[in-house]
Order: structure tokens, then C-alpha cells, then sequence
């Protein structure tokens, strides 16, 4: 009882975070000085890709403007804030999943393809499953296949007028 009394509002006080609410992600109660580290890190680590890569850009810009953020705020709530990402933790998990990235990327050097490289195409025609979704376009009208038949053929006659279609689709008019 005498901790309750006494704990409770000094936890008020601090704004100490209990839970993340999220099931399996705990509170990491120095985020701010992990999130520094995990981003320094990754921006040593991300130098192992070469420069002109988009992915190293775009790491690099990304966690340039997070490490700065986490420098200037003192408070996760101000973090998570200005960041607009999640919670600390959140972030947390996110940049420890970048670095485990980075170090794969360097394994497999997706930039590494020769410009002469020729990527097999392997066609499947096994059936589609029924709950997915074919997303294949509608039959075409009569007349698109008409007007190859016409040109296929050579029926089409090029010195016909423009003012005509070189095949009607409706009723034929007589003059």
C-alpha cells in the first residue's frame, strides 16, 4: 500500500511508459540513446554499398534525418512525434531490421549485375487458383478485329477517304 501511495505518482511524474500496447514488443525505457546507436551504426554500415545505389541513398537520407531528430528531442514522445513512424520501439525494431538488410544486400549485390546479363522468363501455365483474381481485360469490340482482318488481308484501302471509317461498325448507309 505504501509503494502504491508513493510509486504511482512518481511514475506519473517521470511519464514513465508502462506497456507499448502492442502484444510482444516491450518498453525499451532508453530508446532515444538505442535508436543513436542503431542509426550511427547504420550509417557505417551502409557505406560498405557503393555511392551512386538508390538504396544506399535512401537509407542514408533517411537515418540521417531520424538520428537527428532522436539528437535534438530528449523525450520519446517528442520523437515519435516529429517522426510520425510509430513508437520508439517501433523504430527500434525498424532500424535493427535495416541493419540485418544492409548486411545482406552486401552479401547478395543486387547492383552487381552485368549490363550484358540476360534474366531467364519462365512461363507457368498451371492453372490459376479460383480465389485469385486474373485480372485479365475484357474480349475487344467486333470491329478491332475487322479492321486487322482488313489490314492482314490488304482489303484495307489506303486512298479511301478520310472522312470515313475504313469500316463501319453500324448500319451500312446508302447514298
Amino acid at each position: 500500500m505504501f509503494l502504491r501511495r508513493i510509486a504511482r505518482p512518481l511514475m506519473m511524474m517521470a511519464k514513465v511508459k508502462e506497456t507499448t500496447g502492442i502484444v510482444g514488443l516491450e518498453v525499451v525505457p532508453n530508446a532515444r540513446e538505442v535508436l543513436i546507436n542503431l542509426y550511427r551504426k547504420t550509417l557505417e554500415e551502409i557505406k560498405a554499398v557503393p555511392e551512386d545505389e538508390g538504396y544506399r541513398k535512401a537509407v542514408e537520407s533517411f537515418t540521417r534525418h531520424r538520428l537527428n531528430v532522436c539528437v535534438e528531442e530528449r523525450e520519446s514522445e517528442m520523437i515519435e512525434k516529429r517522426l510520425g513512424c510509430g513508437q520508439v520501439e517501433e523504430l527500434i525494431e525498424e532500424a535493427q531490421d535495416e541493419l540485418k538488410l544492409i548486411g545482406h544486400m552486401n552479401e547478395w549485390k543486387p547492383w552487381g549485375i552485368p549490363d550484358d546479363y540476360e534474366c531467364e522468363v519462365i512461363e507457368n501455365d498451371a492453372p490459376v487458383p479460383k480465389h485469385i483474381p486474373l485480372h485479365r481485360p475484357g474480349p475487344l469490340p467486333e470491329e478491332f478485329y475487322n479492321t486487322m482482318e482488313a489490314i492482314t488481308s490488304g482489303k484495307l484501302d489506303a486512298g479511301s477517304k478520310k472522312d470515313e471509317p475504313a469500316i463501319s461498325s453500324g448500319d451500312s448507309q446508302s447514298k
